[in-house]
């Protein structure tokens, strides 16, 4: 017994960019109400990356919403695709990874995804199991399904084209490929980021030359990251992954320009409608974004790990950062400590916290000198074992030092 359709289409239009096209969608809600048939609702997943972070999950969280709504979940590693390289928002042709490494990474990407998915509705194929049996004659017969001025319609081939970029021929193969992947398992939804729209929409026209109903096609927004201007990235370092510590999760979210608190509750939190509501009026009303920030801090720790998770973090924050009358944010300094920055005195010249050894050791023996809002009165005192601390110089400095 599936919700109404009205009910299913409030839960499946939040935070989304297009349903394209939104009549199609109604329809086959409409017969899959009627029929008791659930939708099969699908999401292409390129694995060659396999950790994920808070970008990754906007649009895992939009397939959650279609299985908690009764439908089915198909998840497509594309292991055979992954060979390719997704060209998509690039600007130079994309490495190759080999079928073992997309495997290898396919299945990480799984057991992270299933984080936020449920297990009960979801299936996983792989899509070297139709891909990898088209002879080549079947790849011409697909090819000649499409035209090259299609695929230059697509910003990313355009740009490169004009710029004198080289684009491999191989490339027009990726959405003709991810479109089979949709006629493979007569898929009725596809999702994907705003990036991924020209993909989806060859899908469409695939599925159709093949004789199938065309799948509907739903984009999310993509996520901004932690630097508030460019797109979510381990690259960027402005990500915050879904399996990093819950310390981790905390301390980076409460780091977010005030501007993201509500996207990020809306797109990776599962606040309901009503709490994203009153979220938005509490952000106009003049409260303090703070409050709100720790709030969204909280749900995403308990979101990946549980709220006992979630308050420890809020504790152990508090306890370093404002009980020790820290600022929100404290520059990070990557420490080696193989090259004799193992003791706190070392560590002090090497970041440049202090200008000598002979300053360092006055520092010390002033008193103005803490690690993790504990004093240094020892000389020689070691650095802590645990791969990040605070290092505390004076009322004013603080560096996040992290041992490498």
């Amino acid at each position: 017994m599936f919700p109404s359709l009205n009910e299913q289409m409030d839960v499946i239009k939040r935070g989304v960019s297009e349903i394209i096209p939104e009549e199609d969608l109604v329809r086959k809600l409409e017969r899959s109400i009627k029929t008791n048939e659930p939708i099969r609702a699908k999401l292409g997943c390129d694995p060659s990356r396999p950790d994920l972070h808070l970008g990754h999950s906007v649009v895992l969280r939009k397939l959650r919403q279609f299985q908690d709504i009764g439908h089915q979940a198909i998840l497509i590693i594309g292991d055979f695709t992954g060979m390719i390289g997704d060209p998509s928002g690039k600007s130079k042709t994309r490495p190759s990874l080999t079928i073992e490494e997309t495997r290898r990474n396919g299945q990480s990407y799984f057991e992270q995804a299933t984080k936020i998915l449920s297990t009960k509705n979801v299936r996983m194929e792989y899509n070297s199991e139709w891909l990898g049996k088209m002879s080549f004659a079947d790849v011409v017969v697909l090819a000649g399904k499409y035209t090259v001025a299609r695929m230059l319609e697509r910003d990313d081939f355009t740009d490169r084209y004009k710029a004198g970029e080289p684009i491999s021929v191989h490339e027009f193969l990726y959405p003709l490929a991810q479109a089979m992947d949709s006629v493979a398992i007569k898929a009725d939804i596809e999702l994907g980021g705003t990036d991924q729209k020209f993909n989806l929409l060859v899908g469409r026209d695939i599925q159709r030359e093949y004789g199938q109903e065309p799948q509907a096609i739903l984009t999310m927004p993509i996520l901004v990251g932690t630097d508030g201007t460019e797109k979510m990235s381990k690259s960027l370092d402005n990500y915050i992954g879904i399996s990093e510590s819950p310390k981790d999760i905390y301390g980076k979210t409460l780091r977010i320009p005030d501007s993201l608190i509500y996207p990020y509750f809306e797109l990776a939190s599962d606040v309901s409608n009503r709490e994203l509501a009153e979220i938005k009026q509490q952000l106009g009303s003049g409260i303090n974004p703070r409050d709100i920030k720790r709030k969204l801090a909280r749900d995403l720790v308990r979101l990946y790990y549980n709220p006992e998770a979630a308050a420890k973090a809020e504790e152990e924050f508090d306890r370093i950062f404002i009980q020790k009358d820290l600022p929100d944010e404290v520059q990070e300094f990557r420490l080696n400590v193989q090259n004799g920055g193992s003791t706190v005195l070392n560590a002090l010249t090497a970041t440049q916290l202090a200008s000598s050894k002979s300053e360092a050791r006055r520092l010390i023996e002033q008193g103005g000198v803490s690690v993790d809002g504990v004093k240094v009165t020892d000389f020689n005192a070691a650095l802590p074992a645990k791969g990040e601390f605070i290092l505390k110089v004076g009322k004013r400095k603080f560096l996040k030092i992290i041992r490498q």
